[in-house]
């Protein structure tokens, strides 16, 4: 298991630490409390929260992300740990020694892998995937043609339909996406912290006002398991986002993904990539240890279908 994802969406509720538990209250009557070694992440859409510092602290200790969201489902910070690692302080330097051409490397191999994962998806639920596949081949060394660019360009109406528009401000399809990329980069910087590696220096992404910019980079390849769940829930004409849709992203982590030692969790194999990274950063490897497939998309389609079924 990767731990539960407990969401709070409801307003004017308190959380607290009490006995190992995490204590949910509202107007002082508890309403609810799970245990602290459970949870994986901690994901905050209502208003009117407030927090005990026993709390954040007893997360922190955990390497538990709390994810404070703001509108359209989409994270507006993160509490994390400053010590993740009994090595961190070299992994650290690590990071900031690392060169553009040693980046620029490990950027190709992320675009390629997350352009074939896209490809496959297209290929799992029916649509032609031949034009994504063939920018596999052209990607570059830091990716200097725009390959990922050019390939989204292309993926999102093949497996949405051919008036849709990744606009994260628009509801809908788009308000899906955002809930599922807020858990997967909750995820994603769990395993970032618990490599020992700061999620603010990336291989990649430039934004000098995003602290997540190496989370930004290493989520990239696991986006098409949260698209092939919210392609599922499109095909049953679910397009909002309510508790049943948010139950079912939120297990985005749990969906297995062929490794190079077998099949396990995508909350896993972003362990195993993070881990990698920091190796490679090193000198220790030569490449970063990305999945080989998305074991999920099977059976993701075989419960949408599934579904419809019983419908």
């Amino acid at each position: 298991m990767t731990g539960r994802v407990v969401e709070i969406a409801r307003d004017g509720l308190h959380l607290s630490r009490e006995r190992g538990f995490l204590v949910v209250k509202a107007q002082k009557e508890e309403a609810g409390r799970i245990p602290l070694d459970d949870i994986g992440m901690v994901i905050a859409h209502a208003h009117g929260l407030t927090y005990s510092n026993n709390l954040l602290m007893a997360l922190a200790e955990r390497s538990v992300p709390v994810v404070l969201c703001g509108d359209r489902h989409s994270p507006a910070a993160l509490v994390w740990p400053l010590v993740t690692h009994h090595r961190q302080t070299e992994r650290l330097e690590a990071q900031v020694r690392a060169g553009t051409p040693l980046k620029k490397r490990l950027w190709q191999q992320i675009v390629k892998v997350k352009i074939r994962f896209q490809a496959r998806a297209l290929a799992h639920v029916g649509q032609d995937s031949s034009s994504v596949a063939l920018l596999e081949r052209k990607v570059r060394s830091g990716d200097a043609g725009n390959c990922e660019a050019q390939a989204a360009r292309l993926y999102f109406p093949l497996l949405f339909g051919a008036d849709f528009r990744r606009e994260r401000a628009q509801e809908g399809v788009n308000a899906l996406l955002n809930y599922g990329y807020t858990v997967l980069r909750a995820i994603t910087a769990r395993a970032v912290m618990g490599a020992g590696l700061h999620p603010s220096f990336p291989l990649h992404h430039k934004n000098l006002n995003n602290p997540m910019r190496l989370v930004d980079d290493l989520m990239e390849p696991f986006r098409p398991l949260v698209d092939m769940r919210v392609f599922s829930l499109v095909r049953q004409g679910r397009t909002e986002v309510n508790p049943e849709a948010k139950r079912f992203l939120s297990a985005v982590g749990d969906l297995d993904m062929q490794g190079e030692r077998g099949q396990s969790p995508m909350a896993e194999c972003l362990k195993v990539l993070a881990s990698s990274l920091a190796q490679t950063l090193l000198g220790q490897r030569q490449k970063l240890l990305l999945p080989l497939d998305l074991v999920a998309a099977e059976s993701d389609r075989r419960e949408c279908h599934d579904k419809d079924d019983a419908t």
